[in-house]
């Protein structure tokens, strides 16, 4: 096949990313934006020696799982891949990639529970981080970035998003014109705004926005200001300093504007304050589904729980009640400050929190000879490093359990543990980020 030949193509499957997979003259063709059992012309936009790009030119015979898809911006920003089926079929397409990831990728054969479904496909999101950039014309817009790209896609209203979202981000954006601040460029490393950044308590309603900048200035002030004013539930506006030349969001210097940074939220009767770059699962209802089946798997009554990559400490926090000890590790220093304010927040004294690289602090717990009944821990979609894993199995603990936000990287990480005495006994899906290919997995280990 050459580039830009059409040709008749049948889906099968569907990747990890979302994109369907079919077959035409043995050349596996990956085509976006399609449905098992569609049938379609595709043209060729890229070839590679086994494997083509390709994207719909006409569907003869559409899908059965096809829908109609409600959002103006699908197909153009990088967030949703999945507004064109149905959910069910989304759960389907989910669940084979948890299935697959653990047996093909790791060669385990775990009991794979079914998905546990998101209860609102609509305004689950409780943060979100939007660019701020200029189109090719010239404009200043901010919204989303295209799939594999940074050209900002402007979007009004994102419907995973809670409403009250687009009316800061819009106002915000207002306020960053008639001010007359430019934005981040990412070639020239020049401008100033960078990213518009909203987090809300799902409960609470306490709303916290960031402005990502290359460099502090007094207009800023005057934004939060207005905002504050505009939005009473915003209680701060925070200027975080971002002056390297990366794609990371965050820099490591913060300004309170004004208010206050941190907001409070509560999830499973337990209160937590939430400092702007501390991790806080987005979709606050399905996070406590996640944490209650981690708790369920874990057993925690009674013994000494190690929760690594705790964040601001909401997995072993609303375990605390009912476990002997419970041990947080974390690399965030704010992370950390929250999460022991939030130990004695809820009262629970038998809890500590140590900052520090999973991998070291494990380590130096190894050193004191603490010993652990149950291991939980929810890292990063890279998964754990070998000193982690090999750490976590010195402390023996009767069983481990695991939360991910990237199914192969957790298959990767259980295969190894099952090298070193570990067995694999259950997968269960759980969808907090319906819509999009992501999807969590909390796995339970046993000790051989």
């Amino acid at each position: 096949m050459n580039k830009n030949d059409i040709v008749p193509l049948r889906i099968d499957s569907l990747t990890n990313e979302g994109s369907g997979v079919g077959r035409y003259d043995g050349m596996v063709v990956f085509v976006p934006f399609t449905a098992v059992c569609d049938e379609l012309d595709v043209r060729i936009v890229k070839c590679g020696k086994s494997y083509c790009y390709g994207r719909i030119e006409s569907i003869r015979t559409p899908s059965p799982d096809r829908a109609e898809p409600d959002c103006p911006a699908f197909g153009k920003c990088g967030g949703c891949v999945f507004r064109h089926i149905s959910y069910e079929a989304e759960l389907s397409a989910k669940s084979d990639m948890i299935r697959d990831a653990f047996t093909r990728i790791g060669g385990l054969g775990p009991e794979f529970l079914p998905i546990i479904p998101n209860d609102t496909l609509i305004g689950y999101r409780n943060k979100a981080q939007y660019p701020v950039g200029r189109d090719k014309d010239g404009n200043i817009v901010c919204g989303f970035y295209a799939q594999r790209s940074h050209r900002i896609i402007p979007c009004d209203e994102c419907r995973l998003e809670q409403p009250v979202f687009g009316g800061i981000k819009n106002a915000a954006l207002e306020l960053i014109k008639e001010y007359r601040l430019s934005p981040y460029n990412e070639e020239e490393h020049s401008g100033v705004v960078r990213h518009i950044c909203i987090r809300r308590g799902y409960r609470s309603g306490e709303i916290n926005v960031v402005l990502v900048v290359r460099r502090n200035v007094p207009e800023l002030r005057k934004i939060g200001a207005e905002l504050m004013r505009r939005f009473p539930d915003i209680r701060g506006v925070t200027a975080n300093i971002n002056k390297e030349k990366t794609n990371v969001i965050y820099g490591d210097e913060e300004i309170t504007l004004c208010g206050t940074n941190d907001i409070t939220d509560t999830m499973l009767g337990k209160k937590f304050i939430i400092s702007p770059r501390s991790f806080y699962q987005v979709n606050t209802p399905m996070a406590e589904r996640l944490y209650t089946e981690a708790a369920k798997l874990a057993e925690p009554d009674g013994k000494t729980l190690i929760d690594l990559y705790c964040g601001i400490g909401t997995v072993g926090l609303t375990m605390a009640d009912r476990v002997k000890k419970l041990i947080g590790v974390e690399i965030v220093p704010s992370a950390v400050e929250n999460a022991r304010a939030n130990a004695a927040l809820n009262g629970f004294k038998n809890a500590e929190f140590h900052l520090g690289d999973a991998g070291s602090v494990t380590s130096l717990l190894r050193e004191n000879n603490v010993k652990a009944d149950v291991v939980i821990l929810d890292p990063a979609r890279r998964g754990c490093d070998t000193k982690t894993l090999n750490n976590i199995v010195s402390f023996a603990p009767e069983r481990i359990v695991m939360i991910s936000c990237d199914p192969a990287t957790a298959a990767r990480d259980c295969a190894y543990l099952g090298k070193h005495g570990y067995r694999t006994v259950s997968v269960q899906g759980v969808d907090l980020f319906s819509r999009t290919y992501h999807v969590e997995a909390v796995v339970l280990l046993d000790r051989i």
